[in-house]
């Protein structure tokens, strides 16, 4: 993930990040920790190919058994036609979870090692002379990555209290540790080092036992020091060493084995071509076990792919552009405004109060978005406090609100021209205006430019009992004549919404 210095930049992609020639005296804990041998290498490319064969047969006999059905091509225009399923556009909220080896060291950010090993930052190198051995490396964090306290129902009971409908957990991440027990990353797995467990997999299954979440998975494409990958690089991508020893039987494994309705790609460092990204999308959306469910990103190549191509568009980090867009896209944003991964600096300064959370909740959903709101446990798999109240205070205000978020579609307006603060979406017939300033003065009137009321109009507000007198203003739009209600009356705290009906604009 990127720090608060890349905020306007692609996720995970460091826009200054090179590939580096690393020199002799470099010890690399890829090299260590997986251990790739030419005939490794050798062995699981054949497993690729003859899987690539596989899926092609069984691809071409069921387009012969399913004439009917849609079949989308390894092309970005027949990938590009596909709809977003339904469930997704419906469900406005997800829970992003950064786990893995960075959450050792916990400083920083989750690119702990790129800056320590590879930019050489300063504030890095300090930070491990002050606190560690001078031969210590990155793959000694990985023993101390315990997770003893991690229960994965008590985190599926806190997502489900948040009012999410969806979690992407992040399975792998640039540093190339698998939080599950894959056939392709060896000892370089919570499996074989640090938890000695599943992560993913007790995870998936907390989520579809206790709750009604749809259960999602990021990977990272890419890994920051891999030498098979360094060398594909430094052939300028014209060899796939890495791709196909690597990348993708990392993605049919976890399709396969844990079915994530959500692939949420990332570090696609080289383009699309390279990634084999086509071919795997249409795999995905034709012959997967989640094909008529799965949503995918457009994370998938650095070749003008990402808010052009893919599934759900994200742009960029912490992407909120304010105005309504024509495809749908998500808002992957941090609590922590300066990191995805937990940090044991941070100051209470640094994280998003709930206001802030739930203003930029509401002005993506007007515009048509999903917020993807991230949360990075500790080492020992504890959810911070902070984190928990600001989860549970989002599932509070859902509670009260959720009849102008959940399935709504975004409004001829999305925000109010006069008055500050207010943002609009529909549901049912139904016009949600919801605001952040509560009206004050001798009147406290709140005064809307965007609707357009007719003799039936009522004025509600939400999780307060009776409705609300208004006048219509001869500018255009209405004034409504909000009176005095004692605070122990009041639905919430902030983002109060007014339900309006017969409104014609």
């Amino acid at each position: 993930m990127s720090t608060s210095s890349e905020n306007n930049q692609h996720h995970d992609l460091d826009p200054d990040y090179t590939h580096k020639p690393r020199n002799d005296n470099y010890h690399s804990p890829i090299l260590t920790a997986t251990k790739v041998t030419t005939i490794e290498m050798a062995a699981l490319l054949a497993g690729t190919i003859f899987l690539t064969i596989l899926v092609t047969v069984r691809a071409s006999a069921l387009h012969n058994e399913r004439t009917p059905e849609v079949r989308y091509e390894p092309n970005w225009d027949s990938l590009d036609s596909r709809p977003i399923p339904l469930w997704y556009d419906e469900a406005k909220l997800g829970i992003f979870i950064h786990w893995g080896v960075f959450s050792v060291p916990s400083y920083g950010s989750e690119w702990f090692w790129e800056r320590w090993e590879g930019k050489k930052e300063a504030q890095y190198i300090d930070f491990m002379k002050k606190n560690y051995r001078p031969d210590w490396t990155y793959a000694d964090f990985a023993k101390d990555f315990t997770a003893e306290f991690y229960d994965a129902n008590t985190w599926a009971e806190l997502f489900a209290d948040s009012g999410a409908k969806y979690i992407v957990f992040v399975s792998k991440h640039h540093e190339g540790f698998c939080n599950w027990p894959t056939n392709v990353s060896f000892n370089w797995n919570s499996q074989m080092v640090g938890p000695k467990r599943d992560i993913v997999g007790e995870l998936a299954q907390a989520i579809r036992s206790n709750t009604n979440l749809h259960f999602g998975l990021y990977h990272s494409l890419f890994e920051w020091f891999h030498p098979l990958y360094l060398k594909d690089a430094a052939n300028n991508f014209t060899t796939q060493d890495f791709v196909l020893t690597k990348t993708m039987p990392e993605l049919f494994e976890l399709v396969n084995t844990y079915k994530p309705d959500v692939v949420w790609s990332d570090g696609s460092y080289g383009p699309d071509t390279y990634w084999q990204a086509t071919q795997f999308l249409a795999w995905l959306y034709n012959d997967s076990p989640v094909k008529d469910t799965v949503v995918t990103n457009d994370r998938w190549g650095n070749n003008n792919i990402l808010c052009h191509h893919g599934g759900v568009y994200t742009c960029a980090d912490r992407y909120n552009p304010g105005v309504l867009q024509p495809k749908k896209w998500e808002n992957a944003m941090t609590i922590d405004k300066k990191s995805w991964g937990f940090r044991r600096e941070a100051s209470l300064e640094d994280f998003l109060t709930m206001e802030e959370i739930i203003e930029t909740f509401v002005e993506t959903v007007s515009c048509g978005g999903n917020m993807l709101m991230n949360v990075g446990p500790t080492k020992y798999g504890m959810i911070a406090p902070i984190y928990e109240e600001r989860l549970r205070g989002m599932g509070q205000w859902l509670k009260v609100n959720g009849e102008a978020i959940y399935g709504s579609k975004p409004w001829s307006h999305q925000n109010d021209t006069v008055t500050p603060r207010v943002w609009y979406t529909q549901n049912e017939g139904f016009v949600y205006a919801v605001i952040f300033t509560w009206p004050t003065g001798t009147m406290n009137n709140l005064v809307l430019s965007a609707p357009v009321p007719t003799t039936s109009t009522t004025v509600t507000l939400l999780g307060y009992m009776g409705q609300f007198t208004w006048d219509k203003r001869s500018s255009g739009g209405m004034t409504i004549n909000v009176p005095a209600i004692p605070v122990n009356q009041m639905p919430c705290q902030w983002g109060w919404v007014f339900k309006l009906t017969g409104i014609t604009n």
